[in-house]
């Protein structure tokens, strides 16, 4: 599946319902909200990208992002570089899996760090963060913070945030073994919290238990691709996806707040289900609209979607936001 284009959009702020998600907006089609009486127009700024998976922009101003096959581009100075900033070398890119996330160090200004998440092959998909520095002769340093995070074709993770306290937070998926998010001597559907050099924080949840891996900051997760920190409060907002039929009734994609060493229930509880001593998500969404993404919105360019909480959406290409 290749997209035909990048596009960047700003969207209204209401709470759309994913059971009704709209068709993809093509290049200069505009859609409004008569909740908030704004609108939006969608603007093809790349064209010919496959598969971009994640999007930071660096404080010179340029846009990183990455392309599933293993590529890290760069747009800058209003232009695409044509030639990759980076590839990475070992990415096993089948199904959902490949190069995803990018994330850049707190310090990235004075430091350079930067930070990949991306599937590769060893006796099956698994995923690994690497720490790369980027310097003007490409990426040198590297550096594996972590690996042998349980992947698959599908359910393979991987956000990754740095988070107000300067830890770095990744999300795992289940690897579509749906059992192995309850086990805490698994790093499949979990999040995990690290230092940034990959040290464990003394103050996990499970440092110390020799049934669980000390990495582990909360578990319980099925597949979850969003995560940021809410400005103002540092609540840990995450989105997940739902079961998709194999593996549980279709829907159930989940908004969530991941507080440090709780239990959010996949597999015993989807939905709306509930079950004591595993939280149950604030919002859920019946049937799927497959959140891929989950960020505040901090701009001053639209000040009324401020705190605002968006999602990019699989099912109609779209982009949520709730308030």
């Amino acid at each position: 599946m290749i997209f035909s284009a990048l596009c960047l959009a700003v969207a209204s702020a209401i709470a759309l319902a994913c059971s009704h998600p709209p068709t993809g907006r093509g290049a200069g089609e505009i859609e409004g909200s008569p909740q908030t009486q704004s609108s939006f127009k969608v603007e093809t700024v790349i064209p010919n990208l496959e598969i971009v998976w994640s999007i930071v922009w660096t404080p010179d101003g340029r846009m990183l992002f990455t392309e599933r096959p293993g590529r890290v581009r760069v747009f800058e100075n209003g232009k695409l570089r044509q030639q990759a900033l980076f590839v990475v070398p070992d990415v096993e890119p089948r199904g959902e899996s490949g190069l995803m996330s990018i994330a850049l160090h707190p310090q990235f200004a004075s430091n350079h760090l930067l930070y990949l998440s991306y599937a590769y092959n060893s006796n099956g998909q698994q995923v690994r963060v690497v720490r790369y520095r980027e310097t003007p002769d490409g990426f040198v340093d590297r550096k594996v913070i972590i690996e042998g995070i349980p992947a698959a074709q599908f359910h393979a993770g991987c956000r990754l945030r740095f988070g107000p306290d300067g830890k770095l937070y990744i999300t795992t998926g289940d690897a579509t073994e749906r059992q192995i998010a309850q086990q805490l001597n698994s790093l499949g559907g979990k999040t995990l919290r690290l230092n940034d050099d990959g040290t464990v924080p003394p103050d996990n949840p499970f440092v110390g238990r020799p049934d669980a891996r000390p990495e582990i900051w909360t578990y319980g997760n099925r597949n979850s691709q969003g995560i940021d920190f809410q400005p103002g409060t540092n609540l840990l907002w995450e989105t997940e996806h739902g079961p998709s039929g194999f593996d549980g009734p279709g829907g159930g994609d989940e908004v969530n707040i991941l507080e440090r060493g709780k239990n959010y229930g996949w597999p015993v509880i989807h939905h709306r289900q509930t079950h004591e001593g595993m939280e149950s998500p604030i919002l859920e969404y019946t049937p799927a609209c497959a959140p891929g993404s989950g960020m505040f919105y901090r701009g001053s360019q639209f000040p009324k979607f401020n705190g605002n909480f968006f999602s990019g959406v699989w099912s109609g290409r779209a982009l949520f936001g709730s308030s």
